[in-house]
């Protein structure tokens, strides 16, 4: 009894181990798949070997408690120690048991094929055997019974053994169900058994079907029929589209005016009809082509050998479909996202534009904030939010990770880079000459040799209007580096300052001639009269007096037909008074020359003086 009670701790101290290993295992967190089905293995081999000992010793304890009588002390102790032993197996079970349920949504078992039919899956090892190898085992058994000998299926059998039930056809072991082949399906040894002989038995009968001639010539006769079905459909399809483009042309023809845009016709009546019939042949075609595809799966599956390709074909349309359909229900949560920040960023532009009208039209007023900076203001930070919304969503664009879509975005990147250097500094140039200030649209200005009216002025170039109509672009950059002069600046506050120069003789009076000119001055149209004009004598010449007539108008645009008639003005002034302008240089020698002033100016009694010549005798020369 002292023995029996050692070799009975010994194993339910094993036991105990095992069962300890088993649950530390199960809580492991950095095992892999492999590792655990491995792990898994092992232990159902060491509980195998435990097994088959506890077995043979819970038969052989059962034989001398058999021999007990029901009132022995030794009798109740062995079967305390007995019932113990067979909970501790059976707790041992569970646990792997447990332990294969988490591993199986995570397994694939390997099929075992007869034909194109699957017969049914291993999962577990055998001893040294992996399951591809215990699979490979039992085709190579089952298709030599199956193609060598008639196969019979009264001769296959199962045989219970210790640690296995065997399939047998005859006396040949087709294969080994084990009890962690039963664990993987959550079931018995004995009823996994007989799932395969049944499933064995059920699928030999049907490949010796499908592998005779007369289900063969079926199969050919069916497959003759689907082609025949295929001819007729698509000859009455390609019948049915004529007739429906005939009568789709026939509904059409009143809508068919042509297509214009403006006053260009883009397309004709004509050439719109031939788009219609162009379309309705494309959508033939296609119809032509998808039918043939779909028909291609059904004449593939109709024998088993070729099963394979129908299914791969269906699939090469199927698959797209559900990733694509799978891909936008993934995309859904994303897109969200994506419409927020649109959403955020759409209704702070909003703001923005109402804040920049606001200031424009001068009822919001900032310290330091012009009323013409509100659109460029305006226009600047909406590129700014739009392009930091932009950053913020590409990361959630479909593809944005992928190697082709950072390459074309550096490709593209690179060519604005390079071919952008000179519309960025005119765009900078820009963004400075806007907070500068130079000029506003409208302005009479001069940039270089250029003078005109601002017509535009945008960030890259600004276009000027000259008095001969004539649309200069000058890029703002070379405005920016350049002088500018604005004649319209100060033109409604102060006034502008018109000034001519005439030369004038110093045998005329300057008092007449600062009257004349500024009578002239003031008899011209849009030239101010409050501040007067003003006379400078710029400078005292060899033969005349420089005399510069400086005149105030609020008109800088009309500075050409000002200028114009302020100098007939000044001409009429002159001859009316009778004052010669001898400019630049006029040598008055009156003896016999007519007087420069015109003659609607003289008096009808004017004639030109004659010369007088003096002749005087040297009465020196004659003594």
């Amino acid at each position: 009894m002292l023995a029996f009670n050692m070799l009975f701790s010994w194993k339910k101290n094993s036991v105990t181990v095992l069962l300890l290993f088993l649950t530390l295992s199960a809580f492991g967190q950095q095992d892999s798949l492999k590792e655990s089905i491995d792990q898994i293995q092992s232990l159902m081999t060491m509980a195998d070997s435990i097994r088959a000992e506890d077995s043979l010793d819970i038969k052989t304890q059962e034989i001398k408690i058999g021999n007990l009588s029901d009132d022995s002390p030794d009798r109740k102790v062995l079967v305390e120690k007995l019932e113990a032993l067979q909970d501790t197996l059976q707790n041992h079970n569970t646990l792997i048991r447990q332990r294969v349920d988490s591993l199986r949504a995570e397994t694939s078992g390997v099929a075992v094929v007869l034909g194109a039919d699957t017969l049914f899956y291993i999962y577990s090892k055998l001893g040294p055997l992996s399951p591809e190898e215990r699979v490979q085992n039992i085709e190579e058994k089952i298709n030599t019974l199956v193609e060598e000998e008639a196969f019979d299926s009264t001769k296959l059998s199962i045989v219970a053994g210790v640690e296995s039930h065997d399939v047998m056809y005859d006396s040949t072991i087709i294969m080994s169900v084990t009890d962690l082949d039963a664990f993987w399906v959550s079931n018995s040894r004995e009823e996994l058994a007989i799932h395969f002989e049944k499933s064995l038995r059920k699928h030999v009968s049907t490949y010796y079907e499908e592998t005779g001639w007369v289900y063969v010539l079926q199969r050919i006769g069916l497959m003759l029929l689907v082609l025949l079905l295929l001819f007729f459909g698509i000859r009455y399809m390609n019948k049915g589209f004529t007739r429906l483009n005939d009568w789709t042309m026939e509904k059409c023809r009143r809508y068919l005016k042509g297509l214009r845009f403006n006053t260009y016709q883009l397309l004709s009546e004509r050439q719109q009809a031939k788009v219609v019939r162009s379309i309705l042949k494309v959508l033939k075609w296609i119809m032509i082509a998808l039918v043939v595809y779909l028909t291609l799966p059904v004449i593939f599956g109709i024998f088993p050998s070729t099963e394979g390709i129908a299914m791969t074909l269906i699939n090469y349309v199927l698959d797209p479909l559900k990733r694509f359909v799978q891909a936008i229900l993934d995309y859904i949560p994303v897109l969200f996202t994506i419409l927020v920040i649109l959403a955020i960023t759409h209704y702070v532009v909003t703001f923005l534009a109402f804040l920049a009208k606001e200031v424009k039209e001068e009822k919001l007023h900032l310290p330091g904030f012009y009323p013409e900076w509100a659109i460029p203001t305006f226009s600047l930070l909406r590129v700014i939010l739009y392009a930091f919304s932009f950053v913020i969503i590409f990361p959630y664009l479909p593809g944005s990770d992928s190697p082709a879509f950072r390459g074309v975005s550096v490709f593209f990147g690179l060519l604005i880079s390079l071919g952008s250097s000179s519309a960025i500094s005119n765009i900078i140039a820009g963004l400075v000459i806007t907070y500068m200030r130079p000029f506003q649209l409208g302005d009479r200005v001069k940039i270089g040799d250029t003078t005109g009216d601002v017509q535009e002025k945008n960030l890259l170039v600004t276009r000027i209007r000259t008095i001969k109509n004539e649309d200069i672009t000058i890029p703002n950059s070379a405005i920016l580096n350049g002088s500018t002069t604005n004649y319209s600046a100060n033109a409604r506050t102060m006034g502008l300052i018109l000034n001519t120069t005439i030369t004038i003789g110093y045998d005329v009076p300057w008092r007449q001639v600062h009257e004349l000119l500024i009578s002239a001055a003031l008899g011209t149209e849009y030239i101010k009269h409050d501040p007067s004009p003003f006379i400078l004598q710029t400078s005292l010449d060899d033969y005349y007096v420089s005399y510069q007539l400086n005149a105030y108008t609020e008109e800088a645009d009309k500075a050409a037909k000002i200028y114009s008639q302020l100098h007939a003005n000044i001409q009429d002034a002159f001859n009316e008074a009778e004052v010669e302008i001898l400019s630049p240089q006029y040598h008055a020698k009156r003896d016999g020359n007519r007087t420069t002033i015109p003659e609607q100016y003289l008096p009808p009694t004017y004639r030109p003086p004659s010369f007088s010549v003096k002749i005087e005798k040297d009465d020196n020369k004659d003594k």
